[in-house]
């Protein structure tokens, strides 16, 4: 707290001093510094959820600007030919842009902390054994983590073997709990509900962290919901969660169509020399054709061509039956193999670094694929789906980057590359393309999953 504290004070000062050098005046920017801390800490802009995931700090920082604004216009009220009002006016867009700034360069250093295994905040996971080991799961896949898993209490600790990851120690149950904490240092306490950890547990729990002084946060029962989806509904005293259904109409989706296509034509005109010396590459390192076309379904179950670097030898299809038994899925319809010995020299190369992808700037062009969405798939790997999962999947167009493909790639299970396709289509929002898009160029210098 103490950090932010200091920049706030830091944005404040520089708005004063600037109003003061401006306008001559002395009262603005002797009061300012402090009544801009005051009214953030009324915000509660400085509560540790704030701090550390700064989901509401941007409202929270323009609702303390508005605090200042009534309070400067109150005291105009009585001194009205001051200037107070004026030289308010003046340093608060300052105070509120260099603010917001400072936080979020504070924010990106701690989080490439994270990053690196410092300055996580622990917390201790209590519930039932699968949503604990699902929720860690998903904790560990983000990349910029912001909580460090240092234990488990679980309602059911006998089916713990094999299902929680055997670097989380599992202390016993829930009535551990709070031993767990002091023992691992924690800050925070996430709770499943579920059975075994029902309304008079939770209660009890809550406090008994209370006294403890840890942060007790409650996980949501459907755990791939975006946070903008929820919101508390006060109805007849009881607070319900409302869950908002996903955006899938097209309106909203006009201005993503229009940027993607847009997007898509100024990357052709900026990479048709590069894509040029591939095409040359790939004839000349084996026989056959610059591009590989295959059927691929897209939205709502309609096919079209995908455009790839051709990365395999020809008659590549007609092998699969001698190499099903080195296929990493098993029998299912989905095939791919580690070391695959039909991919050309060449192909490997454009394989780990996603340059065989780049031919799919055509079908973005082309209004057949978006620049994030869930993979395209082949007729046969989309019918291999269950039902409901295959028709949520094809409301939205294919990505040529994804929430999958940032997350691992090819090094994903199967389950859980389908999960975060569906993922992508219920939480949808420019916010979460914008995210992908900036996850992708990491993701491909990694080049984990790409074969």
């Amino acid at each position: 707290m103490i950090p932010f504290l200091a920049m706030d004070v830091l944005a404040a000062l520089a708005a004063s001093v600037t109003v003061l050098l401006l306008f001559g005046q002395w009262f603005v920017p002797a009061v300012l510094p402090i009544a801009w801390v005051l009214c953030l800490a009324v915000q509660r802009a400085y509560d540790q959820h704030c701090l550390r995931a700064g989901t509401d700090e941007f409202r929270r920082v323009l609702r303390a600007a508005g605090l200042v604004v009534v309070g400067a216009s109150v005291a105009w009220w009585f001194v009205p030919g001051a200037g107070l009002l004026h030289d308010t006016l003046f340093a608060l867009p300052i105070t509120t842009t260099a603010t917001l700034l400072l936080r979020q360069i504070r924010q990106l250093r701690i989080r490439a902390g994270w990053q690196r295994g410092q300055n996580l905040e622990r917390a201790v996971v209590v519930g039932p054994t699968h949503s604990a080991s699902l929720l860690i799961s998903i904790l560990e896949r983000n990349s910029a983590r912001e909580l460090e898993i240092v234990g488990v209490c679980l309602t059911d600790p006998a089916r713990a073997d094999g299902v929680v990851p055997d670097w989380v120690p599992v202390f016993g149950g829930v009535d551990d709990t709070v031993q767990a904490v002091r023992r691992t240092g924690s800050d925070a306490v996430i709770a499943l509900p579920g059975p075994g950890l029902e309304a008079a547990e939770l209660r009890k729990l809550s406090w008994e962290l209370q006294e403890e002084g840890v942060e007790f946060m409650l996980a949501p029962v459907l755990a791939d919901v975006a946070a903008g989806r929820l919101a508390v509904t006060p109805v007849a005293g009881l607070p319900l969660m409302e869950l908002r259904g996903p955006t899938l109409s097209r309106l909203p989706r006009i201005p993503k169509e229009l940027t993607d296509r847009l997007l898509a034509a100024a990357g052709l005109i900026l990479l048709l020399p590069l894509m040029l010396a591939i095409a040359v590459l790939v004839r000349l390192d084996s026989a056959g054709p610059a591009l590989f076309r295959h059927h691929r379904v897209g939205l709502r179950g309609h096919e079209f061509t995908l455009l790839k670097f051709r990365t395999m030898h020809q008659g590549a299809e007609q092998r699969k039956a001698e190499l099903a038994a080195l296929n990493q899925y098993g029998d299912g319809a989905l095939f791919k193999i580690v070391d695959d010995p039909r991919v050309t020299r060449v192909g490997a190369f454009l394989r780990h670094w996603s340059l065989d992808e780049l031919p799919q700037l055509l079908n973005v062009a082309a209004g057949q694929m978006s620049l994030v969405g869930p993979r395209p798939l082949p007729r046969d790997e989309v019918c291999a789906l269950p039902e409901d999962i295959r028709q949520r999947r094809l409301l939205v167009k294919p990505g040529l980057s994804g929430l999958w493909q940032v997350s691992g790639r090819s090094e994903l299970p199967m389950e859980e590359r389908v999960r975060l396709d569906i993922s992508y289509v219920e939480n949808w929002s420019t916010a979460l393309d914008l995210h992908i898009l900036a996850r992708t160029p990491g993701a491909v210098a990694r080049g984990t999953g790409a074969y």
